[in-house]
């Protein structure tokens, strides 16, 4: 103490060594709740990713299928010319 005051000295020192330690605890308390938000937003992105993926999947099966029924109800025969025989 640098100077005599109505506290214990005690409880002084024991105030001041709790407030150290939250000083000194306070960076690696904020690197902490850092690396959770970035594994947190990681893990969103990558549920996007794949719903992404999903939602492309199911446009290209709907477009084949669209295709395919385009393909079943067109004609695709020549009429038969009785005069050439075919």
């Amino acid at each position: 103490m640098a100077f005599p005051t109505a506290v214990n000295s005690e409880i002084t020192d024991a105030v001041t060594q709790n407030n150290v330690k939250t000083v000194g605890e306070a960076p690696a308390m904020a690197m902490g709740s850092l690396f959770q938000t970035m594994a947190h937003s990681t893990g969103i992105a990558f549920e996007n990713a794949v719903n992404a993926s999903q939602q492309a999947n199911v446009t290209a099966q709907a477009a084949t299928t669209m295709g395919v029924a385009t393909l079943y109800t067109s004609k695709t025969s020549t009429p038969t010319d009785p005069a050439k025989g075919t």
